[in-house]
């Protein structure tokens, strides 16, 4: 039997600070440039693919983890006719924090972002395999499946750590910042780049090549993406698809459906179903 096309999601209401998705067969999977609030780790099961990260690119195949910081634009693409499978957890950054923070790894209880997009470790590959069929698995209790969770992050970063990769990186102080905040904040609003550009004292195409150039994505695809995550959210809750859609600013639904298929690479129904414990 050919291994489906469909990712697969699974996430436990028990454990609601992860979030695992399970692709077998991704040759026709396509990722447009998109940022996720969690962090967020995965790993190549079959194949090859070019991991954008911010403005680096890595060619990663089978064996390698992946890693992304909450809102850091990013896409994983395979390459051409080449097979690909992953696993991808999301991780609730302020529950990480503190998880790492309890085990001494970290000085504060405050999220911090990692540094380094990859990981090349057989045996923290290995682990973190396990762990995400651990997830999926039905034997298993909740506070089983958190507790080896736990205990591989806590390898994983303890690894980061003694590679001398690991630190926490501030945020410059600029006003792209103030415009990221703004459109976050105000996602849901059509309010004109234009508008925005002269409310924060830029000009329109000054704004619109800076913001890319710092965010990797356009003001307007950055305020796209941000609704996407608020659908992720509504969805997971349950939410209609056309309620869903209309809430977040589309008032076509055909519209939501492939803004949120190029950000997610699932439909938002394959998005809401989900294996449970």
């Amino acid at each position: 039997m050919m291994p489906s096309t469909q990712p697969l999601f699974w996430r436990d209401p028990t454990l609601p600070f992860v979030e695992l998705r399970q692709v077998l067969d991704g040759r026709k999977v396509s990722y447009a440039p998109h940022s996720h609030q969690e962090w967020s780790i995965g790993a190549i099961l079959e194949g090859q693919s070019e991991f954008l990260c911010a403005d680096r690119l890595h060619a990663v195949e089978r064996g390698a983890l992946v890693m992304m910081n909450p809102d850091v634009v990013h896409a994983c693409n395979p390459r051409q006719d080449s097979p690909w499978a992953y696993y991808m957890m999301h991780l609730n950054k302020d529950w990480l924090a503190s998880l790492l923070f309890g085990h001494g790894i970290r000085k504060t209880p405050k999220w911090q972002n990692t540094v380094g997009d990859t990981l090349l470790s057989a045996q923290a590959y290995r682990a973190f395999v396990e762990v995400c069929e651990s997830l999926m698995a039905v034997n298993l209790s909740p506070l089983e499946k958190k507790q080896r969770l736990e205990a591989v992050l806590v390898a994983v970063f303890t690894q980061l750590a003694s590679d001398n990769s690991e630190s926490a990186t501030a945020l410059p102080a600029n006003n792209l910042y103030q415009v990221a905040h703004y459109l976050h904040q105000h996602c849901l609003q059509d309010t004109s780049i234009e508008q925005i550009s002269a409310e924060f004292g830029f000009s329109t195409g000054y704004l619109v090549r800076a913001f890319k150039r710092h965010f990797n994505m356009t003001p307007h695809a950055y305020r796209l993406n941000r609704r996407i995550q608020l659908g992720q959210q509504a969805l997971k809750q349950g939410q209609a698809i056309a309620d869903v859609a209309q809430a977040i600013g589309f008032s076509d639904q055909a519209h939501f459906q492939r803004v949120f298929k190029q950000r997610v690479a699932a439909t938002p129904d394959q998005y809401r179903r989900s294996v449970s414990s």
